[in-house]
């Protein structure tokens, strides 16, 4: 092993290590936070391999995770089957992807804005019927979630009784474990599929759907493949935000977090998965961050309030707003570009190597005098 790569794993290690240390230290707000951000981070991945690494554009990322959170209250609550909880989250997994395989022929024939708007009509059709299908959603006011049960070990406060090093753990620090190690799934898995042949034929797709062609590359199959693949992420990214919220409601997934997720990926960069993360805890603390200071900030009114200022959750959104037109124009790969060129600026260069003159006694100096020729 290299030693870049020996320090690359070992930064990856330290970094794992330090994860796992809030819950001794922080509070439930902050851990709540960390959850969302989470869970944000492993959708946002998914509309990553979608958006930057195969070009598809798409508005409909919400439809897909309401499908895997509603999947997952529903198959493992009452009414529902009431199925074991993991396999009730795995299911609802796999509903979403099999959501997205019923559209991928669509996602598979249209491109461009025109993929967009079909994509848009999947979030209003779904706002439509998680408020009428009120046995399976329970409509307008949603329905509380199932907590999940892995081996008899639930992710609850009491569910068993818990104390690490003397710190109790509640539903916050179970679900801060279960959120990093899903996170750790989806990392790993989307990096191998980008290094993969099936990621660089995605990439070669977005690139030029006609040299993709000439090249092998089934485009149709492909197109609908990564569509597929990024409903499945929003899928899992549904189930955990459903358990970290205890409850879901219609309202939650609407066109706006389709633009959240739009926002997320634009700011952390296409294509890129720990861009996407970064973007992903952006948008999602920021919001959160202001609601709790809000009484501190100028210009932002507390909520409940009625001082004529800004709301913490539209004044978030401006800022990202403005967040998105400074890195289109100064940084259109996003923060993880950024990031990139900055380290390869930090990074010592070594030095060039003098260039090596010939021996005087092969190469004549030009200066030297040329004996004149007699001629007979």
């Amino acid at each position: 092993m290299s030693d870049r790569r020996y320090l690359k794993a070992a930064a990856a290690v330290a970094l794992a290590l330090v994860l796992c240390l809030p819950p001794f230290y922080l509070d439930a707000f902050w851990l709540r936070i960390g959850l969302f951000s989470v869970a944000a981070a492993i959708g946002a991945v998914g509309l990553s391999l979608l958006s930057g690494t195969a070009g598809q554009l798409s508005l409909g990322h919400a439809f897909f995770l309401a499908v895997g959170a509603y999947g997952y209250t529903w198959l493992a609550g009452d009414p529902g089957p009431g199925l074991p909880t993991a396999l009730a989250a795995v299911l609802a997994v796999l509903l979403a992807g099999a959501a997205g395989g019923l559209f991928s022929p669509v996602a598979g024939r249209v491109r461009g804005i025109y993929l967009g708007v079909a994509t848009l009509a999947l979030v209003f059709l779904g706002h439509h019927l998680l408020l009428t299908a009120d046995s399976v959603t329970g409509g307008f006011n949603g329905r509380s979630v199932p907590s999940l049960s892995l081996g008899g070990f639930g992710f609850t406060a009491d569910d068993p009784e818990l104390t690490v090093l003397g710190v109790p753990f509640g539903a916050e620090e179970r679900l801060w474990y279960l959120g990093l190690a899903l996170f750790a799934l989806t990392w790993f898995t989307a990096r191998g599929l980008l290094r993969s042949r099936p990621g660089r034929a995605l990439a070669a797709l977005r690139d030029s759907e006609t040299a993709a062609a000439v090249m092998g590359v089934d485009v149709a199959r492909y197109r609908s493949a990564a569509f597929v693949v990024s409903s499945m992420y929003a899928g899992l990214a549904g189930v955990l935000l459903a358990l970290a919220f205890r409850r879901v409601v219609p309202d939650y997934f609407s066109l706006a977090l389709s633009v959240d997720y739009l926002a997320m990926i634009v700011i952390g960069g296409l294509g890129s998965v720990a861009g996407a993360t970064a973007g992903a805890v952006f948008v999602t603390a920021l919001p959160l961050l202001m609601t709790r200071y809000a009484d501190q900030l100028p210009l932002v009114a507390t909520p409940g309030t009625e001082d004529g200022g800004v709301g913490p959750t539209e004044a978030a959104r401006y800022l990202y707003g403005a967040a998105i037109v400074v890195i289109l124009l100064y940084a259109p790969d996003g923060l993880h570009g950024l990031a990139r060129r900055v380290r390869a600026r930090l990074r010592p260069h070594p030095a060039p190597a003098p260039a090596q003159q010939p021996p005087s006694s092969t190469v004549p100096s030009a200066t030297a005098v040329r004996p004149k020729e007699h001629t007979p």
